[in-house]
């Protein structure tokens, strides 16, 4: 599980750029699958029979894109500026890595220096228009052989260990990605669809096709989620913290989550000693809320690996909650096998 995030989390896969992912993905699953499928948007959906088939569709649900940046313009002096994709606190851009384009060419966000900031200027966020991209190029013509408008770019930042935290950029949410291929390559005790879906970051757009195609009637989300647990915010303002176990959530600012499904999840988790917790705060959203609405209306229940620094280069995550993941969803794919019998 670890060594499959890892090689996740080092793929380019900005949203509605996915394609290094899914790839990789494809190729580990289509020996265990028993259908593939990939609609117009770039979602990929496998079938997997396992011991029973249930009455009614389950679905299982990743998104494969990451936050990243886009270039919007060329400066004269060769300079790219650029727009996040995705929610990006703009704090964390200053000085960091960046790969550009299909080419992954090598790039390092600017600022003004220093020494020429005044007064108040000093004590304020940069605005993302206020940032640039250097690639090294001398001129807009030199820069233009490089890179082009509408290049996608990466944080450039490679999975390491740290402590007992893996550190990487996109855990959120190739960790749910690593969890369904070990799912797939695993014996299942019933029929699942697997969703790995695209653009979450930019408004959950890949799973509301994915769930108007497969059309399933209980579905659950595996993600990474905010871990606030840091040392100078308020306890009130704790959303969910890394390291106290896996993150089944009531409620976020998108969905309110199937009781009973969340339920058995818990009662999943009891049974094999998994540690968990839920969210302090309404907050944060997953692709649970376009499952949740589409045509027919679809139960849904999540699972998230708290998440520190999450959408940023440096994200950090627990590795007793990384490898639990799939173990939870087993279990709770043992349980609809039950309730969704007949």
């Amino acid at each position: 599980m670890l060594e499959t995030l890892k090689t996740l989390c080092s793929l380019g896969g900005v949203s509605g750029s996915e394609d290094e992912v899914r790839e990789y993905i494809l190729a580990r699953c289509l020996p265990y699958a028993d259908s593939i499928d990939t609609d117009a948007l770039g979602s990929l959906c496998i079938f997997k029979r396992g011991a029973v088939t249930p009455a009614k569709e389950i679905m299982l649900c990743a998104h494969m894109d990451e936050v990243g940046l886009i270039v919007t313009s060329i400066d004269e002096c060769g300079v790219l500026r650029f727009d996040c994709v995705g929610g990006i606190d703009r704090r964390v851009l200053i000085g960091k890595r960046v790969l550009v384009g299909e080419n992954k060419l090598p790039g390092v966000i600017g600022i003004k220096p220093v020494h020429l900031t005044e007064g108040d200027e000093t004590k304020q966020t940069p605005k993302v228009d206020e940032l640039y991209i250097d690639i090294g190029a001398r001129s807009r013509e030199s820069a233009e052989s490089l890179a082009t408008l509408g290049d996608v770019c990466l944080f450039d930042t490679q999975p390491e260990e740290i402590g007992s935290l893996l550190k990487a950029r996109a855990i959120d949410d190739r960790v749910g990605c690593a969890a369904m291929i070990k799912l797939i390559e695993s014996e299942l005790p019933c029929d699942c669809r697997f969703v790995f879906t695209v653009q979450e970051e930019v408004g959950c757009r890949g799973a509301a096709a994915a769930a108007a195609r497969v059309k399933p009637y209980a579905a659950l989300v595996l993600e990474g989620t905010t871990a606030t647990d840091t040392p100078d915010l308020d306890e009130g303002k704790v959303i969910c913290r890394a390291g106290e176990g896996i993150c089944i959530p009531v409620m976020d600012g998108g969905t309110i989550y199937d009781r009973e499904l969340s339920a058995e999840l818990r009662g999943c988790a009891d049974a094999l000693c998994i540690a968990h917790q839920t969210k302090r705060r309404v907050t944060g959203g997953t692709d649970a809320s376009a499952v949740q609405r589409s045509t027919q209306g679809v139960r849904v229940a999540c699972a998230a690996v708290p998440v520190r620094n999450i959408h940023s280069p440096a994200s950090m995550a627990h590795f007793s909650e990384i490898e639990a993941l799939p173990q939870l969803a087993l279990a709770f794919l043992r349980r609809c096998a039950e309730m969704f019998a007949e």
